[in-house]
């Protein structure tokens, strides 16, 4: 649930809820259970100490509510998320485009740059795209993938086997992952 999503003070409809309270302690905040009070007793044990009175399991029965610090629960709830999304690994997908009649002089550079990003980690794709009447000759186009395959067996595993996307040949290979 987001900060958003839960019910405060006079948005909660229950008429009992069981209750929480939350007070300072010297490592930080300890919870009471109060027990099961009808909720204008809660409400006012809310307004006596100057916090909001905060609807955390809606589904309960009753429903669990807590006295704190509505804007600070907001502000601790963001940084929780901010911290999550910024310890994600992000895996980034490079591309190298080739073509069937493609040389291997440009074929070298393409596969030392695809080398690269995946000792760096990253994904590689590897379009092989036919154009006009080449697109008859598809083995040419497996064969010179299976060429790419073969020469970067030691930095990479196939993830997607060659396979025909409209005129494009596609196959995708990621990093070996390293057995520490």
């Amino acid at each position: 649930m987001s900060g958003s999503d839960y019910r405060i003070n006079h948005q909660i409809r229950a008429r009992e809820v069981r209750l929480i309270v939350e007070e300072p302690g010297p490592k930080g905040p300890v919870s009471e259970n109060i027990g099961i009070v009808p909720l204008s007793d809660a409400m006012t044990m809310a307004q006596e100490r100057g916090m909001d009175l905060v609807e955390v399991a809606p589904d309960a029965n009753p429903p669990v509510c807590k006295v704190m610090d509505f804007g600070k629960f907001q502000y601790e709830q963001k940084r929780k998320e901010k911290r999550a999304k910024k310890n994600q690994v992000k895996i980034e997908v490079k591309e190298i485009q080739l073509k069937p009649k493609t040389d291997d002089y440009h074929l070298g550079i393409s596969l030392k740059r695809a080398r690269k990003w995946l000792e760096e980690g990253k994904k590689v794709k590897v379009r092989l795209r036919f154009r006009g009447r080449e697109i008859t000759h598809a083995y040419i186009g497996r064969e010179r993938l299976e060429g790419v395959k073969e020469e970067l067996s030691d930095v990479s595993v196939v993830e997607q086997m060659p396979n025909m996307e409209g005129r494009d040949m596609l196959m995708v290979l990621a990093p070996i992952a390293d057995s520490k």
